[in-house]
């Protein structure tokens, strides 16, 4: 790709000045996507996750419904104290849902525009690993027209004779649905406090009823025990 560049910007005119200035700034996004993903699998295909953005991998949880939110968003998990909103990637994606399996996931990874804002639990089918991916090894994310949004492709890596897709998980999401995500962990972490006098002993708060659920599992036998330590040391 540099010697393309090199090429274009040897070419009379503005235009190929133009495209080599582009070009270089291609070479230098994939460079950026250089480093260690999260992998896992869903409906048949690979993606991955910068393992920055990854807190924690859970085995699937007793979730807490929210009325009245997208149907990607199954509600809330109370994990060891903190609420956090889940949402299902599949039909995030557009995807049919699946029934969960012992090897489903819960990836809780972080969204938002300063690091820890919003702490978001995505299911998945199931964990692969964590691979260390090569600038040489990834490709932008190809044009499938205008009328088809990708924002949230950061590329495609080739791996093993396939193809992984490569996620930006701060883009997965819109605006709109991260602040509905934000909104839910406040009004589940922080009732009023007036509605909480008021309420009666059989009345919970959401925090109240995710707490009474089932711990967190670990994902001990999800995925390969040096993958789970990566992510715990990142």
């Amino acid at each position: 790709m540099a010697e393309l560049t090199e090429t274009m910007a040897q070419g009379p005119g503005g235009d190929s000045a133009a495209l080599a200035r582009t070009m270089d700034q291609a070479v230098k996004a994939v460079a950026r996507m250089e480093g260690k993903y999260l992998t896992f699998a869903m409906a048949g295909e690979e993606y991955g996750i910068g393992i920055l953005k990854v807190k924690e991998i859970i085995g699937m949880m007793p979730v807490t419904t929210i009325p009245r939110t997208p149907d990607f968003v199954k509600g809330v998990i109370n994990l060891r104290g903190k609420v956090i909103p889940v949402l299902d990637l599949r039909l995030k994606f557009g995807i049919h849902e699946l029934e969960y399996t012992e090897r489903t996931c819960i990836i809780v990874v972080e969204s938002g525009p300063k690091a820890g804002d919003v702490l978001i639990g995505i299911v998945v089918d199931a964990v692969s690993e964590v691979i260390n991916i090569k600038a040489d090894d990834i490709e932008e994310t190809p044009t499938f027209g205008t009328k088809l949004n990708t924002d949230y492709i950061l590329g495609m890596a080739k791996m093993g004779g396939g193809v992984k897709i490569l996620l930006d998980i701060e883009k997965v999401l819109t605006a709109q649905e991260l602040d509905l995500m934000a909104s839910m962990k406040e009004k589940s972490s922080s009732p009023p406090a007036e509605a909480a006098a008021e309420e009666t002993p059989e009345e919970e708060t959401i925090e109240q009823a995710a707490q009474e659920e089932t711990p967190a599992e670990t994902v001990s036998g999800l995925m390969p025990e040096e993958a789970i330590a990566e992510v715990a040391v990142e």
